[in-house]
């Protein structure tokens, strides 16, 4: 399963969604995440990817992380995923 299907399933769990309902334009928002569900999600793929996300769950806006759109959260997590295997 590629990082991007995982992030899917994991995004579209939290949902409470089918992940083709999940798209890597959708943000957050558009998938009836709030900011507990996203800090769960967060949660999840940090298990998931055996990885440590920075973000903020208190300050989303100062975090290094962007999670504006299903795609840019798959891209940090695969930049992550690359610097710990590095």
């Amino acid at each position: 399963m590629s990082v991007q299907d995982k992030v899917i399933e994991i995004i579209a769990e939290q949902a409470l969604l089918d992940p083709s309902d999940v798209t890597m334009e959708s943000t957050p928002e558009s998938l009836g995440i709030d900011s507990l569900g996203l800090v769960e999600s967060i949660f999840a793929i940090e298990e998931a990817f055996d990885i440590s996300i920075p973000f903020n769950a208190n300050d989303p806006a100062e975090s290094d992380f962007d999670i504006s759109s299903v795609a840019t959260i798959t891209a940090g997590i695969e930049t992550l995923i690359a610097e710990k295997d590095g």
